[in-house]
């Protein structure tokens, strides 16, 4: 029987912990507590001053900042974040919160295994060994990726960033779409050299890996930061949305494979969907079976995730793939995010494993996974916004309508926005819609200005309106209160 070792934190804590490893990672050996509420990491070499100090500053001023605030217990959820540090036989150790149970495989082949990311952001992985109960939909990708990036944001903001953001580094279970980052005694806090992680193959931005050879100190070479994140960020969407990488493609740089690694992910790294420069297309006949269909950038190109995140991708991996200044931030993913699940249909296919397409604003509109195309008619909301009283401008933004689907504040106000402020009363759907006696309704349920202005007719709480080819509705007469007006898509 193990011991049972106790300890007091630097905090002046008790911490205890079973003297047996139950996990190493490439820094750590990992003991849990005896109650496995929370693990405890030893670094297996001498961290310096600097380090400690960082750490000191990670489990201290930023926790608490991020933490121990009004509406801190929103991120303990999106984050696996230190609390405490510790030291044992001269080696420096961190206390961390254990994972949620729903981050690990119930069943299957990979059963109790923790359900890092690159199980579901790889088509190859996918298709051999996630077994179809663990895969999730299409949109709760989505719900998993906004998770992502407002955890992300939320580093940013703080001044951190995170030095290793990856598939490795992110918990995700796509059939509850939730995610979790880890490895936070790993980020980089300002005014302190970051620890010595380069980052993880495929997530390393250009510019670090081109420079990775440079000495610490040296004024050229990169090292990780918010905007390295930004690249991280960007090609993990991609990756969990089409399931391949955006930079492996078809080209090589060297015949060298270490070289061309080199090349291909750093200096001469080149979006694999460029627009103009074709040089880099994945060759379909050098891929295996299970990297199919996904791999196939002609069958399954990156605009089925939508204009608002096609516009980013291009920012990501065209205009700032070799000028970080340019990359897109965590904010503007979150919001295009959270844009095109409003954009999302669900595929008329039971058999369709993505289950969700984005609608494509086109007159036959079709799942792109399965082909399947939809029947019957379509509600499109187009919401204007009111600069000043009685003017109303389109505002790029749109709400595909779907039976049970629900209309929530964030869609009624432009100045509400779904994050981590929101209160439980904005939480609430305030109206929902449904495919009734061969039309389609809006039933207020909670709006008390909800007007069919055709009509100039109050739509009172308990009531419905008919969703008609260009039906206009003023969702309230609050500052910031939406106009929708209806477009019908027969097919």
């Amino acid at each position: 029987m193990a011991n049972t070792i106790t300890l007091k934190a630097t905090d002046g804590s008790t911490v205890q912990f079973v003297d047996e490893v139950i996990g190493s990672g490439a820094m750590k050996d990992v003991y849990f507590s005896p109650d496995k509420s929370y693990v405890v990491g030893f670094f297996r070499t001498p961290q310096d001053a600097n380090a400690k100090d960082r750490l000191h500053n990670i489990t201290g001023i930023y926790r608490d900042k991020i933490f121990n605030q009004p509406g801190g217990d929103y991120w303990d959820k999106l984050f696996c974040w230190p609390t405490k540090l510790v030291e044992w036989e001269g080696k420096l150790g961190v206390v961390v919160p254990a994972y949620q149970k729903h981050f690990f495989f119930e069943g299957g082949k990979f059963k109790g295994k923790e359900k890092i990311g690159k199980w579901f952001a790889s088509a190859k992985l996918r298709n051999r060994f996630v077994e179809h109960e663990f895969k999730g939909t299409w949109l709760t990708h989505f719900h998993m990726l906004i998770q992502i990036a407002r955890a992300v944001k939320r580093l940013h903001a703080a001044g951190l960033a995170h030095s290793d953001l990856s598939y490795n580094n992110v918990l995700v279970d796509p059939k509850t779409g939730t995610a979790c980052v880890i490895d936070c005694d790993g980020l980089v806090v300002p005014g302190k050299y970051p620890p010595d992680v380069v980052g993880t193959p495929d997530f390393i931005a250009p510019e670090v890996l081109a420079t990775r050879s440079l000495k610490i100190g040296d004024p050229n070479k990169k090292l990780p930061s918010i905007q390295t994140d930004r690249h991280a960020l960007a090609v993990m969407i991609y990756m969990y949305l089409l399931y391949r990488h955006p930079l492996r493609g078809g080209k090589v740089n060297d015949l060298d494979p270490a070289k061309d690694e080199e090349l291909s992910m750093g200096s001469k790294a080149l979006f694999i969907e460029h627009p103009y420069d074709t040089s880099n297309r994945p060759k379909i006949a050098n891929m295996a079976p299970s990297e199919l269909p996904q791999g196939d950038v002609e069958k399954l190109p990156y605009s089925i995730c939508g204009p608002y995140l096609k516009q980013l991708f291009n920012k990501a991996f065209i205009d700032g793939l070799h000028n970080p200044a340019l990359r897109p931030t965590a904010d503007e993913w979150l919001t295009a995010l959270v844009k095109t699940t409003d954009l999302m249909q669900p595929c008329q296919n039971p058999n369709c494993e993505a289950k969700w397409f984005v609608f494509d604003n086109t007159t036959k509109p079709r799942c792109p996974f399965c082909g399947t195309e939809y029947h019957g008619q379509l509600p499109v909301l187009n919401l204007y916004y009111s600069p000043k009283p009685g003017v109303f401008k389109p505002e790029n933004y749109r709400l595909m309508v779907y039976h049970h689907q629900s209309l929530y504040m964030w869609h009624v106000n432009r100045f509400i926005f779904p994050n981590e402020k929101l209160t439980a009363e904005e939480k609430r759907p305030v109206g929902d819609f449904h495919f009734h006696n061969g039309k389609w309704i809006l039933i207020n349920r909670r709006l008390p200005n909800l007007w069919d202005k055709d009509t100039d007719k109050k739509i009172e709480i308990g009531q419905a309106v008919e969703l008609t080819e260009g039906k206009k509705i003023l969702l309230g007469k609050n500052d910031g209160d939406r106009l929708i007006v209806v477009q019908l898509v027969n097919n």
